[in-house]
């Protein structure tokens, strides 16, 4: 995939409530790089909370809030692989069971088609446990701030080598 731009956005640390996530400077979400980033960061905290996940994927997706299929289709992908968000930081990877680096840094990626649509933005990610990208859509509102649309990033990769018998 060639790329146009590279963002690399850091988190010192998993938000442990909305005000927290709020005050991020990303949550202005004001660029898609930013949003697709937060976009990480809420699925991290569904491990922990459940609620409070949610609530930050409600935030992200602005006057749009989930419907009870997505909340049941995020549960479902959380049931056996809940290391899948965090395998999209740095340093994270089978061998290591995706412990991302400090702090924790994702690269987001655009390309020459990533603009196609007015008014959205399709990005990238690469998971450490993946061999291809994984993409968010994202959606400028009215008021000038990019909405998280719909998201590729639940998905599927290798699973963590402490997991795999034939690892």
């Amino acid at each position: 995939m060639e790329s146009t731009k590279i963002k690399e956005i850091s988190f010192n640390r998993i938000p442990t409530s909305l005000e927290e996530f709020r005050a991020l400077p990303q949550a202005a979400l004001s660029d898609p790089f930013d949003t697709a980033a937060l976009t990480l960061l809420a699925f991290c905290v569904y491990p922990q909370n459940k609620e409070l996940s949610l609530e930050l994927i409600n935030y992200l997706r602005g006057p749009r809030p989930l419907s009870a299929m997505e909340t049941q289709f995020i549960r479902d992908r959380f049931m056996d692989a809940d290391y899948v968000p965090r395998s999209y930081f740095e340093g994270a990877v089978p061998s290591n069971d995706y412990t991302p680096r400090m702090p924790y840094t994702v690269k987001v990626y655009d390309n020459p088609y990533s603009y196609d649509d007015p008014n959205y933005a399709m990005l990238y990610m690469y998971s450490g446990g993946a061999d291809s990208p994984r993409s968010v859509k994202l959606r400028l509102a009215k008021d000038g701030r990019w909405y998280l649309w719909e998201q590729y990033i639940l998905v599927g990769i290798r699973q963590p080598e402490s997991s795999n018998p034939w690892a």
